[in-house]
């Protein structure tokens, strides 16, 4: 499954390359609790027809209520509607408790967007094809002109805006390396790719390759740590060693520790987990402070036993490390298991703490 983004964006460049007129909703500012966090995008087609979110639904009901000639048939009092032409124009939505609850806000929820009326169909090829091939993009939108200008960028930038101009920047998409083509990565793999990852899989033994089921990953041969040199690591980037074998895992955790990628980790105890950093530090002349950015054991703990369960606990420590959540001491591994080991009639358990 392709990243969000991506996706929205393809479907626009395909509607205004086939003439269909189409908007372009960006979330820019939120106040309180919102639905969608800043630089969410949604597009819509003339026919109401919609791609992407910037809410949970009720917000995308009322654009398409205001701006589609040919809605439901149920607001009469609209049906002229239909999509303007001219600059970019702010709208904001639950400000008032009624409108909070109307649009589906949580309390005192309030967010604002920028629509943009029929984006150019040449600067979204190109916007396009530079995501499809890996670059990371800048584009920047004149709110007076509607014009936006496309530039390939090195450092993702949160989203700005000012009175003249709003600025987004777009893509890559995310990657996850896994080590290890086992019943556990299938699941992790899953979950990666719905959750708008690309997924590569590199196991050299042919009997894991050849019981592999998720066809959407790309799955290769190669020795692990030449495919962590291949795959070349980046900020939006993981790399995760699922096998269990030294031989497999090592080279491969030492080539992605010295990458931007944002999470390399491996499975196994705590045990194993200080086993490993001790092998790697005799045997490969590491250091502790080398070691530091290696997470294991890797999961959240939630208890979990089967291998879904653990796809799971791994998967929400990754989405977390990607939106720079620092995870609470009662949610790592370590800390979790020893409280659930300590006994409730504990006189040093006060209140839980």
């Amino acid at each position: 499954m392709d990243n969000l983004d991506l996706t929205v964006l393809r479907t626009l460049r395909d509607w205004r390359v086939a003439g269909h007129r189409a908007l372009l909703a960006t979330v820019v500012r939120t106040w309180g609790s919102s639905p969608r966090p800043v630089g969410s995008i949604m597009v819509m087609r003339e026919d109401g027809a919609v791609v992407g979110s910037v809410s949970g639904g009720c917000i995308e009901d009322d654009l398409i209520n205001r701006y589609t000639l040919a809605y439901s048939g149920q607001h009469d009092s609209n049906k002229d509607a239909a999509i303007p032409m001219g600059a970019p124009q702010p709208v904001s939505y639950g400000v008032s408790a009624d409108e909070a609850h109307r649009f589906g806000l949580p309390c005192g929820g309030t967010l604002e967007l920028l629509l943009e009326f029929d984006p150019n169909a040449a600067q979204l090829v190109e916007l396009v094809t530079h995501l499809d091939q890996g670059r990371l993009v800048c584009r920047s939108l004149d709110l007076t002109s509607g014009i936006a200008v496309c530039t390939v960028s090195k450092t993702p930038e949160a989203l700005k805006l000012d009175a003249q101009t709003l600025v987004n920047t777009f893509g890559p998409g995310y990657r996850m390396l896994i080590i290890g083509a086992g019943q556990l990565s299938e699941y992790l793999a899953t979950m990666a790719l719905f959750s708008g990852f690309s997924v590569t899989v590199c196991d050299p033994r042919d009997e894991y390759r050849g019981a592999w089921q998720v066809p959407a990953a790309h799955v290769v041969s190669t020795m692990p740590d030449d495919e962590v040199l291949a795959f070349a690591p980046d900020s939006r980037s993981c790399v995760v060693a699922l096998t269990h074998d030294p031989k497999l895992d090592d080279l491969a955790l030492l080539e992605a520790l010295n990458t931007p990628a944002f999470y390399v980790g491996a499975i196994g105890s705590r045990r194993n987990h200080a086993t490993r950093k001790q092998r790697l530090i005799e045997h490969f002349e590491q250091t502790e402070a080398g070691m530091a950015r290696l997470r294991g054991p890797i999961g959240i703990y939630i208890g979990s036993k089967t291998p879904p369960e653990i796809a799971v606990s791994v998967m929400a420590e990754i989405l977390a490390v990607k939106n720079s959540v620092t995870l609470p001491r009662d949610m790592e591994v370590g800390s979790a298991k020893e409280r659930l080991e300590t006994p409730h009639n504990d006189p040093g358990l006060v209140c839980g703490v």
